[in-house]
C-alpha cells in the first residue's frame, strides 16, 4: 500500500490520548538507512539496507507526573502491509532502538517504540530509579511496566491511520527479555491493543526472578570463595555429558531437562582440565553449580525461586567470577543490583554483599509485597484477551543464562490451571541448548513470528515453531520446538534434520545417566 500523506509535522495531526499533553511532534523522511539485525529479532544477524520511511518522532508528558515520554514510529514509505507492530527493549531499557524497528521496517510493518521517559541504558536504572534518597521514581516506573507501552500503542496506531489513510487492519507485538514481558503486560493490563504477541524469554515474575538473579553471588559472598570461570564451566560439561544424550543423540544439548537429575556436589575432589592444567573440584565450586540449578531458597530451605538449566553457562550470567593473580571476585549482573539497592532498599549506596540469608529473604519479600501490582507481570487471568480474539506465544531457550525458563513455563500452567482451554489463544514452547534471546547450540525459532501472523490471521495455530541454529562447527542444526510441555525425541536419522525428531511429553521420575 503506497498511498500516504505527506512526510511532515504539519500533515501528521497530534493523537489522541487521554491523560497526555503532547510537547512536540516531528515527521522526517529518511531515504536508504541501514542498521544491522542481530539474532533475537525475529530474523538471523543480518544488515538490513536501503531502507526508506519517515520518522516521526513525539514527546509527551503526563500532566503532574513530570515526566517526559519520547515515541519513535516508522512508516514504510512504500509496500505498507497494512499492520502496525509495537516493539521493546531489554533490561532496563524500554526500546530496543533501531535495530527491533528496522527489522519491522523490512517485513513491511509500520512500527513504533517508545523510551518509557528515561535513557536507554540496558544494564543500570541508577539515572531515573530514585527522585531522592529513599524515595522511588513511582511514575517513571510505572512508566516502564505498563503506562508507556499502552500509551505508544495507541499513538503508533493512530500515527499510522494518519499516515496512510487507513487504520491497521491487525496490530502485533515482538519482544524478548524485557520485550517479552512488555507483550504479556499488553495481553494482561490492555488486552485490546494487540491481535497478536509474541513474547520471548519474558521478563515476567519480576519481583521475584530479579532478586533470585543475584543468588548465585549471595552464596559465594557467605562461602567468601569465588570460584575461577574454568573450574564452572568444566561442571556444566560434566552435567551436558551426563544428561545431552536423553534425547537419544549426544550433540551438547540438554532437551529434556526434566529428566535430568545431576547432581554438582557428586564432582568434588574429581579431576577437571583447565587449559592444559589439571586440577580437582573444590567443594565450593560444586555447592555454588548445585546452588545455581536448584534455585534461590530461603534461610529455612523453602522455595523462592527457579534455577537456571543444567547447560545454561553459569559465567555468562549470574554466576561471573573476576580473576586477577589467582584472586577472584565475585561480578554480580548489575540490572539485579539495581533492583535490590536502588528499588527494594531505595538507597544508590546500598552494597548487596552485605546481605545475610536472612536479609535476603527480607529484601524477596520487600520486593514482592512492594512491586508485584506494578511490574511482575504474571497475571494469569488472560480471559479478556482471549475475548478480544487475541494469540500469544510465548518461547524461552533452556539454557538461557539470565532468566529462569521454568518461570514462564509456570507461568503458562498458571494461565492453564485457570483455562483449560487455553491452547486455544497461548501456547508456550521451549527451545534447547538456546540461550538468553538467541545464541546457543541450539535452533533458534526464527520464524516464531511468522508462525503468529498465521495462526491471528489465518486460524493455523503452531503445532510446533521451526528451529534453527546458527552455523556452529561448520554444521546447522534444523529442529522443531516443541509445543509444551513436550520435548523432542530423536527416532533417527541426521540428527541435524528436523525430521529426525518427534515431540513426545517427558514423563518425571525417571533418571538420567549421572554421576554415582
Amino acid at each position: 500500500m503506497n498511498t500516504s500523506v505527506g512526510c511532515s509535522s504539519a500533515s501528521i495531526p497530534y493523537p489522541s490520548l487521554y491523560g497526555a499533553q503532547f510537547v512536540n511532534l516531528t515527521a522526517v523522511p529518511v531515504i536508504n538507512y541501514s542498521v544491522p539485525a542481530e539474532q533475537g529479532t525475529p530474523s538471523f544477524p543480518n544488515n538490513l539496507t536501503g531502507l526508506n520511511f519517515c520518522n516521526v518522532s513525539i514527546s509527551y508528558t503526563h500532566p503532574g507526573q513530570n515526566d517526559l515520554i519520547n515515541v519513535q514510529i516508522w512508516l514504510p514509505s512504500n509496500d505498507w502491509n497494512g499492520r502496525f507492530l509495537g516493539v521493546g527493549g531489554g533490561g532496563y531499557a524500554t526500546s530496543g532502538g533501531d535495530t527491533p524497528l528496522g527489522n519491522g521496517l523490512s517485513m513491511g510493518y509500520s512500527v513504533g517504540t517508545t523510551d518509557g521517559g528515561h535513557e536507554l541504558n540496558s544494564v543500570s536504572a541508577a539515572s531515573w530509579a530514585l527522585i531522592s534518597p529513599g524515595n522511588v521514581n513511582t511514575y517513571l516506573l510505572q512508566d516502564f511496566a505498563s503506562v508507556a507501552l499502552n500509551d505508544m500503542t495507541i499513538i503508533g496506531k493512530a500515527v499510522t491511520e494518519s499516515f496512510y489513510q487507513k487504520a491497521p487492519t491487525y496490530s502485533y507485538w515482538n519482544g524478548c527479555s524485557t520485550g517479552g514481558r512488555q507483550g504479556l503486560m499488553m495481553a494482561q493490563r490492555y488486552p485490546e491493543g494487540y491481535n497478536g504477541i509474541l513474547a520471548g524469554a519474558p521478563a515476567i515474575n519480576w519481583a521475584s526472578f530479579l532478586v533470585a538473579e543475584y543468588w548465585p553471588q549471595l552464596i559465594m559472598n557467605l562461602m567468601d570463595t569465588y570460584p575461577p570461570a574454568c573450574e564452572l564451566n568444566a561442571i556444566t560439561a560434566a552435567a551436558v555429558t551426563a544428561c545431552d544424550a536423553l534425547d537419544g543423540v549426544a550433540d551438547g544439548i540438554i532437551s529434556r531437562p526434566d529428566l535430568c537429575y545431576f547432581d554438582a556436589r557428586n564432582l568434588t575432589g574429581r579431576s577437571y582440565d583447565c587449559q592444559g592444567v589439571s586440577s580437582t573440584f573444590s567443594t565450593t565450586a560444586t555447592t555454588l553449580a548445585q546452588a545455581v540449578w536448584t534455585g534461590a531458597r530461603s534461610a529455612n530451605d523453602s522455595f523462592l525461586w527457579y534455577g537456571l538449566s543444567y547447560d545454561a553457562p553459569m559465567t555468562a550470567g549470574l554466576a561471573v567470577t573476576t580473576c586477577t593473580n589467582g584472586t577472584c571476585t565475585g561480578t554480580p549482573f548489575p540490572i539485579a543490583t539495581d533492583w535490590i539497592s536502588l528499588f527494594v532498599q531505595k538507597k544508590a549506596s546500598f552494597d548487596p554483599t552485605t546481605l545475610t540469608r536472612s536479609t535476603y529473604d527480607d529484601v524477596f519479600h520487600a520486593s514482592k509485597q512492594q512491586f508485584t501490582s506494578i511490574i511482575n507481570t504474571a497475571d494469569p487471568d488472560l480471559s479478556s484477551f482471549r475475548d478480544a480474539g487475541g494469540k500469544v506465544i510465548t518461547w524461552h531457550g533452556l539454557s538461557d543464562q539470565l532468566i529462569f525458563p521454568e518461570g514462564t513455563a509456570d507461568y503458562f500452567n498458571r494461565v492453564k490451571a485457570m483455562d483449560p482451554k487455553v491452547e486455544s489463544y497461548y501456547r508456550h514452547f521451549r527451545a534447547p541448548g538456546v540461550q538468553h534471546c538467541g545464541d546457543g547450540l541450539g535452533p533458534y525459532p526464527g520464524s516464531a513470528f511468522d508462525s503468529l501472523v498465521q495462526w491471528v490471521e489465518k486460524g493455523i495455530a503452531p503445532e510446533f515453531l521451526a528451529g534453527e541454529s546458527l552455523p556452529l562447527n561448520g554444521s546447522v542444526i534444523q529442529r522443531n520446538l516443541c509445543l509444551y510441555p513436550q520435548d523432542p525425541i530423536y527416532v533417527g536419522g541426521d540428527p541435524n534434520v528436523a525430521s529426525s525428531f518427534q515431540c513426545i511429553e517427558s514423563k518425571a521420575g525417571t533418571e538420567a545417566p549421572g554421576l554415582a
